[in-house]
């Protein structure tokens, strides 16, 4: 264990196991953040306006208002009202005034194609127990 992590940090010996994967999580991170910028630069989008359109696409029809969705971000976004703005510019989604906002999102099976070609379901059950396992008391 820890051959493809010595292979890329260029580094043949560790303190521990846990720094081992300490490192891996952030290697493995790092690598799924280039890779999801990557397919996103191709659609035009940034992470944070794929997190807004993530978390619309999830309660569409019903929508969120600007506040509900700040709360659901993985990473705060900091002007979340211009945000909005400009993907309403676009036709990413809609804004309404009204309990029945409608708003899309585009097809993003790109970025979750990454991940099912490299790991099976129970690869990506147990990586989703691990990672919840670390923060969820947080």
């Amino acid at each position: 264990m820890g051959t493809a992590l010595a292979k890329r940090l260029v580094q043949s010996r560790f303190e521990s196991p846990v720094q081992v994967a300490i490192l891996n999580l952030l290697v493995a991170a790092s690598y799924l953040q280039e890779q999801n910028e990557r397919l996103l630069a191709e659609h035009n989008l940034s992470p944070a306006q794929y997190n807004v359109l993530r978390i619309l696409k999830g309660v569409h029809p019903e929508g969120h208002p600007r506040c509900e969705i700040a709360r659901r971000m993985i990473e705060r976004a900091p002007d979340l009202t211009r945000m909005i703005d400009g993907l309403e510019r676009r036709g990413l989604v809609e804004r309404a005034r009204s309990d029945h906002d409608r708003r899309t999102a585009p097809a993003t099976a790109a970025i979750h194609g990454l991940l099912a070609r490299r790991l099976t379901r129970g690869d990506l059950a147990e990586l989703s127990r691990l990672c919840e396992k670390l923060y969820a008391s947080a």
